[in-house]
């Protein structure tokens, strides 16, 4: 029988958003169906949060804003990830995002968005339909 290896996910709260109830939610909630997750806390800074990602060879990266600032935030987290070839790395955001911005943040590189009130077994399925797609199982 075959291990299979499980699915890494970086959660982080880029710049000076302190609410993270949702965050550690989402974290939980990844933990519970079998994910790896590493959950880097509150006021982490774009550089901080891409170098975690690439020291823990994750598959996922979430990131949790209700601050306001994630236009800002998805377009330098996505430029650094770019600048370190991590291209692979599913990027997803979750928060208090106006459905308005979901298209400019996809043009920024975010692969999806989960607003308020997302359903956590809805972002489950998302990652591991995304990992098993993009590794060809």
């Amino acid at each position: 029988m075959v291990m299979q290896k499980k699915i890494r996910v970086v959660i982080a709260k880029p710049g000076m958003d302190g609410h993270d109830r949702g965050a550690k939610v989402i974290a939980r909630s990844l933990r519970d169906a079998g994910m790896e997750v590493i959950y880097t806390g509150i006021f982490q800074t774009p550089e901080s949060i891409v170098e975690t990602v690439l020291q823990e060879d994750v598959e996922v990266l979430g990131i949790s804003l209700l601050s306001g600032a994630h236009l800002h935030y998805a377009k330098e987290i996505s430029q650094l990830l770019h600048e370190h070839g991590l291209e692979n790395v599913l990027f997803i955001m979750g928060g208090t995002i106006p459905e308005k911005d979901i298209e400019i943040l996809k043009s920024y590189g975010v692969d999806k968005v989960f607003g308020p009130g997302s359903h956590s077994g809805k972002i489950v399925s998302f990652i591991k339909d995304w990992v098993a797609s993009s590794q060809g199982i």
